[in-house]
């Protein structure tokens, strides 16, 4: 039984002929990203901003702008309510009156007080409270975490390859971060920890994926003495076409199983995930490639001198039986 093959042994794809077009694109979803971000922000969840999170499953459904009037009478500020899951259940999001816990604890004693009074049947599933103080530590130190893994990036493929390699790279991590913020902003999912660790799970991936293509293009232009960047990068691209589309599609079909059945309290993990994995292949073949044609990288750019044997320059395949 052959075995089931998606990318074609011989496949010859010209990938670089859609560049500038990719690269409209790539604007135009950096500068709307940076305009939500701007304008419409982020929904923190209580890990960033502090607060009480209390889920609770009503008997019937109920008026969602009834519940939240409700809540608001007790007087410890806006609070946000939205269903989640089914249309029964809903997540309450309140400030935590102060630092201290009996306060809180009493909070959430009126508000569970409110709910049994007005909405027999109701069931609390889950309560959730982090400290102002708390959560701001939090949401310094994951912005540093998703700072210090970019720039690490960036020095290890500088050192591993070149500097025109590091730039491209961490142009591209730059683009998958922000449109995927862009898209929290968009959508206004709870932005969390969760969300923190699919940002740092999806500069792993797309690190992984840029340098698999980075690598076969520093050996193709050792190999290739005379190919034009273009050509060479094309043939990079389809050379570990296999393996990209491979790997992707079976993340890319086990998180979209995870974002359609998988529990509720990893969906924006599961979507953030889904949709890195995507951008961070688009960016893998075109932003990163994209930015070493800006460079004028080529053939010359990093090797030794031409050697003296005959036949040392290449414009297309070679045998290694071949070499010196």
């Amino acid at each position: 039984m052959r075995p089931l093959k998606l990318v074609p042994d011989n496949v010859n794809i010209d990938w670089m002929r859609w560049r500038h077009w990719a690269t409209v694109l790539t604007i135009a979803m950096v500068v709307a990203s940076i305009a939500l971000l701007a304008f419409r922000g982020l929904n923190f969840g209580i890990d960033f901003v502090g607060g009480q999170n209390i889920r609770v499953t009503f008997a019937q459904p109920i008026a969602i702008d009834d519940l939240r009037e409700r809540v608001d009478a007790l007087g410890y500020g806006e609070s946000t309510v939205q269903q989640f899951g089914g249309a029964n259940d809903v997540a309450i999001r309140m400030p935590v009156p102060d630092d201290d816990a009996g306060a809180t604890a009493r909070a959430t004693a009126r508000l569970r007080g409110v709910i049994e009074q007005n909405y027999p049947g109701a069931r609390i599933a889950s309560v959730e409270a982090v400290s102002g103080k708390v959560s701001g530590e939090l949401f310094q130190k994951g912005a540093m975490a998703l700072g210090f893994a970019m720039l690490a990036v960036a020095i290890y493929i500088w050192f591993r390859f070149e500097w025109q390699f590091g730039v491209g790279a961490l142009l591209a991590l730059a683009q998958d971060m922000v449109v995927t913020l862009g898209f929290f902003a968009l959508t206004q999912l709870e932005f969390n920890l969760n969300t923190i660790a699919a940002l740092l799970t999806i500069i792993g991936y797309s690190l992984n994926d840029k340098i698999v293509i980075f690598d076969r293009v520093r050996e193709n232009l050792r190999k290739y003495r005379k190919m034009e960047i273009v050509p060479l990068l094309n043939l990079s691209i389809n050379e570990t076409l296999a393996r990209t589309v491979m790997t992707s599609l079976t993340l890319i079909t086990a998180l979209a199983a995870l974002v359609l059945i998988g529990p509720d309290v990893i969906f924006g993990f599961s979507l953030a995930m889904l949709l890195g994995i995507v951008v961070g292949t688009y960016s893998s073949m075109f932003v990163g490639n994209g930015i070493l044609i800006q460079f004028k990288v080529g053939p010359g750019s990093f090797a030794p001198p031409q050697s003296a044997v005959s036949g040392a320059e290449r414009t297309g395949p070679v045998d290694f039986k071949d070499l010196p």
